[in-house]
This record gives C-alpha cells, sequence and structure tokens, in this order.
C-alpha cells in the first residue's frame, strides 16, 4: 500500500474505535505465565480482545492465524474444535475461550477490576466501529502471505491505538509469524523498561532473537520481515 495511504487509513481505524488501547486502566493481579492468543490482525472481534490486553497491560504470545494460514488456523481447529476467531488461551487457569465478549468479561475479571469499559461493552456498536475500522485497512493482515516459520517467536512492543503499530502486527500476521506482544500504552510500567532498554520511547519496537536484529520504524519492520521472512516470488 502506498506509505502515506497506508498510515492514513490506519489512523482511521484508531479514530473509528475512539482511541480504545491507547491508555492503561486498572490492572489487577499479573499472570505468571504470559497468555496466548490466536487471532488475525483485520477481525474486528480479535481487535475487540487486543484493546483489551492493551487496557489490562498484558503480554501475550500471539499466534497470527490470517485466512490461508497453513499451521495456526488448524491447530485451533484441532484444539478447540472449529476455526473460529478470536481464540485465547490462559495457562494459567487452563481456560480456553472462543467469543470476543466472553474472552474480554474473563480478562477484566482475572486482571483487571471486573469492569469492562464501554469502549469494549457496546455489545452492536462496538462490533459495528470495529467493522467499519478494518474496512479502512483494505485487508491488510487478513490472509496469507507465504513464509518461513522463524526458530522462536519475534518480540514487538506495542499497543494496540498506535496506527504505526498496527502496520507492523499486520505484517507479522499476513506472514503468520508469531510473537510475544510486549504491550506499552500509555501509563504502562513496561514504557520504563523499553526506554531503559533502547534509550527512548518509541513503538512500535521489534526484536528478532533468530537474527539479533532489533529496530523501530513500521516501514523499516514491514521490509525487514518481508526480506527475511517471505517466500512469496
Amino acid at each position: 500500500m502506498f506509505r502515506p495511504l497506508d498510515i492514513a487509513t490506519s489512523l482511521v481505524t484508531t479514530v473509528l474505535r475512539v482511541g480504545a488501547g491507547y491508555a492503561v486502566g486498572t490492572p489487577g493481579r499479573r499472570p505468571a505465565k504470559p497468555l496466548e492468543l490466536y487471532e488475525f490482525e483485520a477481525c474486528p472481534f480479535c481487535r475487540k480482545v487486543r484493546e483489551a490486553l492493551s487496557i489490562l497491560d498484558l503480554d501475550a504470545v500471539v499466534h497470527p492465524c490470517p485466512k490461508g494460514g497453513p499451521n495456526y488456523r488448524e491447530w485451533v481447529k484441532r484444539e478447540g474444535g472449529k476455526a473460529q476467531f478470536p481464540y485465547l488461551v490462559d495457562p494459567n487457569t487452563g481456560k480456553a475461550l472462543y467469543e470476543s465478549d466472553e474472552i474480554v468479561r474473563y480478562l477484566f475479571a482475572e486482571y483487571g477490576d471486573g469492569r469492562v469499559p464501554a469502549l469494549l461493552s457496546g455489545g452492536p456498536l462496538t462490533d459495528l466501529t470495529g467493522s467499519i475500522a478494518s474496512a479502512f485497512r483494505l485487508g491488510a493482515g487478513m490472509r496469507y502471505q507465504p513464509a518461513r516459520a522463524p526458530g522462536v517467536p519475534l518480540e514487538l512492543w506495542s499497543f494496540e491505538a498506535s496506527p504505526f503499530c498496527r502496520i507492523a502486527r499486520e505484517a507479522l500476521c499476513s506472514l503468520e509469524l508469531p510473537y510475544v506482544l510486549h504491550n506499552v500504552a500509555k501509563g504502562s510500567p513496561a514504557r520504563a523498561v523499553l526506554i531503559e532498554r533502547t534509550g527512548k520511547m518509541m513503538v512500535p519496537y521489534l526484536v528478532d532473537p533468530n537474527t539479533g536484529a532489533e529496530m523501530f520504524e513500521s516501514a523499516d519492520i514491514v521490509a525487514y520481515l518481508e526480506k527475511t521472512y517471505s517466500t512469496d516470488s
């Protein structure tokens, strides 16, 4: 996608969701093990769950499930019984959930104060704005692009409302590259950790332990992922 258009439509997506996932809310207890999320970036219901993760300042291992993806879609179908997304697995409690509203309620009950923010509990209105927001991205992060799998998951510092982070996540999703999502929404203590590591608070920030590469800038991240992992001639 033409870069200025890419940024503009991603920004519109953030505006349509009224900045959901921009700032941390009221986190509760912290999980001992990271949550595992099976989803794809273009899915409006998956977005709702990612927004919840940002608000609750929760990290997660993301297993991208783009349409046509050969790996994680089949795993979800095999383990959960159907290829439906999002699909959340919490190794701390043994819970495995499909429906986005059920997942969001579970996350705020287990790792928040039990109250789901209005932006995530608007029912049909929340789903409608999420669907319109996805439409503005013209299917980015929806379909699989042939790629080789990394030896270990990548790491991405991100927060849901950032239009630049969205572009990086879409590339990871299309290539079906698993990654550890470190949420750093406004108010997150993890921001101080990122600053200590890199010298500045800037996202997206990608670390690839398979190659030792570390970088900011969504355009650089997309170009790197395409060059390193894409096998599409």
